[in-house]
């Protein structure tokens, strides 16, 4: 691994991950959209081009998703692990995921959920950043002693589908429905040109963001999935849920 300056932590920054050049806008766009026009720095990773693709070419795509991320306010950068659809948990790829973590220095990190019946890269790349994140801890790992090691605040998986959500387990709601968020949300979305006839993939979330709104008392809500418990100092600040009966 190439040691890579580690850059000057940015308090609260977000750090997300993504298998392909769409499922992070898909997934948890509205999440990025909502955070950064609160003021927090957002950096995106994206493992492929999205070169096993049916429509789009690498090059579309990447320029397409460096569009969408500039829409969210975020920063981008692509790694070439496997290559599109030959993703492999290999403990190398969690090494090289937990130097981003270190060089990078987030907060909070988003994650495909590992759910199995899924497009096998998004699960084994959920899986590779939850094992990245514990060994960006580990002081004595050769491969990571050029960067200081880095414990993420909270580490959430986003689904790209409500069938790939965790079965059994509560999310935590992020409501997105203000105009500003959806509509950058929304335009993200729609810079994905390439894969506008695949599923109608943007109604497909704002339909999905409407069903979660409804249950949670607002417009359009998303779903994150902590990977840990959430520890709060005081109960003062939860104030909302999403029962309304």
């Amino acid at each position: 691994m190439k040691p890579t300056p580690t850059l000057p932590p940015e308090p609260g920054s977000l750090l997300a991950f993504g298998a392909h050049p769409d499922d992070i806008e898909f997934g948890c766009g509205g999440v990025v959209a909502r955070e950064t026009q609160g003021g927090r720095a957002a950096h995106f990773v994206i493992c492929s081009r999205g070169e096993a693709g049916t429509r789009g070419t690498p090059a579309e795509r990447t320029a397409e998703a460096e569009k969408s991320a500039a829409l969210l306010g975020a920063t981008v950068e692509f790694l070439q692990l496997d290559g599109d659809a030959h993703l492999e948990a290999r403990p190398a790829h969690a090494i090289l995921l937990a130097g981003i973590l270190r060089r990078r220095q987030p907060a909070v990190v988003l994650a495909p959920t590992v759910v199995e019946n899924q497009h096998p890269d998004h699960c084994r790349l959920g899986r590779l950043v939850r094992d990245a994140a514990r060994l960006a801890r580990y002081g004595g790992l050769e491969e990571l002693r050029p960067w200081p090691a880095h414990a993420v605040g909270a580490l959430f998986y986003y689904a790209l589908g409500v069938e790939f959500a965790p079965a059994g387990e509560l999310p935590v709601l992020v409501d997105v429905s203000s105009p500003e968020v959806l509509g950058a949300w929304t335009a993200a979305m729609e810079a994905h040109v390439s894969q506008a006839g695949v599923r109608q993939y943007l109604e497909v979330q704002l339909n999905r963001a409407r069903q979660y709104g409804l249950r949670a008392g607002v417009g359009h809500a998303l779903p994150l999935f902590p990977n840990d418990p959430l520890v709060f100092s005081s109960l003062a600040p939860l104030t909302r849920s999403a029962r309304h009966f």
